[in-house]
C-alpha cells in the first residue's frame, strides 16, 4: 500500500529514530517497503538502513535524482516522502490509511496528497515556527502523495531545492494537512 523513501547523507543519528516511528506502520501492514536514497554516505547511515530491512540506493546523483530514481523502484501505489530526524507522531498509521483509502474511494481519486502537521518540540519560540511552517509546508513535514499523481507531475526535478518545487507543482489545493504530527529531531 505504501512504500517509503527516506532521503539521507551522513544521518546516522537521525535515521534511528526515524525508522523506529514505521515500525507500527509496517506491522498494521500499511507499509510495504522503506527505501533509503543514500548520497555515498561515510558514516554506518547505510549499515543502519541494512541492517533495518531497508532497500538502499546509494548514488553519487543529485538529491532530486534520487528522489526520483527511489520512486520510480517503489513498488506500492502510494509514496511517503521523509527526512532522516523526522519522526511522526504514533497516531501517523491510521490517519494514513484512512486519507488513502478516502482518496481512492473519492470522485477524484489520486490527485491529492497530505503533509503532516509540523509538530513543536516544547518551546513558544519553537511552537511560534510550527505555525509558520504550517502555513507553507515543506519536506520536514513529509508527503503523502499517489504515485500516480507523482509520475505526472514529472517527480523530484534536478533543481536546487527538489521538494520545494514539487509542493510548488503540486499546489495547495491537492494537499491536506494531516493532524499527525512530524517532529525534527536532528
Amino acid at each position: 500500500m505504501l512504500s517509503i523513501v527516506i532521503a539521507t547523507r551522513d544521518s546516522e543519528r537521525g535515521l534511528l529514530p526515524t525508522l523506529a516511528a514505521l515500525v507500527a506502520g509496517a506491522t498494521a501492514g500499511l507499509v510495504r517497503e522503506v527505501i533509503v536514497a543514500d548520497a555515498n554516505s561515510r558514516d554506518a547511515t547505510v549499515a543502519i538502513a541494512d541492517e533495518a530491512g531497508c532497500r538502499v540506493s546509494a548514488s553519487a546523483l543529485p538529491h532530486g535524482a534520487r528522489l526520483k530514481a527511489a520512486a520510480g523502484a517503489a513498488r506500492a501505489s502510494w509514496l511517503l516522502f521523509l527526512k532522516s530526524g523526522v519522526v511522526l507522531e504514533a497516531t501517523w498509521v491510521e490517519e494514513t490509511r484512512r486519507f488513502i483509502e478516502e482518496a481512492g474511494l473519492g470522485k477524484n481519486a489520486h490527485v491529492r496528497a497530505a503533509v503532516f502537521r509540523a509538530a513543536p518540540r516544547g518551546s513558544a519560540t519553537l511552537e511560534a515556527l510550527a505555525l509558520l511552517r504550517a502555513a507553507r509546508p515543506d519536506a520536514s513535514q513529509g508527503l503523502v502523495i499517489a504515485k500516480s499523481l507523482y509520475d505526472a507531475l514529472g517527480g523530484h526535478r534536478d533543481v536546487p531545492a527538489p521538494e520545494r518545487d514539487l509542493f510548488r507543482r503540486l499546489g495547495r489545493k491537492r494537499l491536506l494537512r494531516l493532524r499527525t504530527g512530524a517532529i525534527r529531531i536532528t
